[in-house]
């Protein structure tokens, strides 16, 4: 990857049009997980999303194995899919961006309220 393509993202969105692709040679039921499993694991991206695509990449992949296996869905994810994006994404409880946001705003204005009062 070159510098311009880490600044435009360009390569993000090349990676991101393949993994759509493979998607699309998914079953209907796996096909919908993929779905799910974007929108739950969008949260816990970083800025750009850059950190996320092993991760996709892992869970297409394994769609893909059952899906050629023949297994279900829900043989394979059960009914929590946001619980197993939550343990791709580094277990129960990962912080996600919104939790890294609030814990920055509260350290930002706890320093300012300590000069405050200082």
């Amino acid at each position: 990857m070159n510098f311009w393509e880490s600044m435009t993202g360009s390569d993000l969105t090349r990676e991101f049009k393949a993994f759509e692709l493979r998607a699309q040679a998914l079953p209907a039921d796996h096909r919908a997980a993929w779905e799910e499993i974007k929108g739950h694991l969008y949260p816990y991206g970083d800025f750009t999303g850059r950190n996320l695509m092993p991760i996709l990449d892992g869970a297409l992949g394994l769609l893909e194995e059952t899906a050629a296996d023949g297994q279900s869905i829900h043989e394979v994810l059960g009914d929590d899919i946001a619980g197993f994006c939550a343990a791709l994404a580094g277990g129960e409880g990962a912080r996600g961006y919104r939790n890294r946001w609030r814990e920055q705003l509260n350290r930002n204005v706890a320093r300012k309220l300590g000069r405050l009062g200082g």
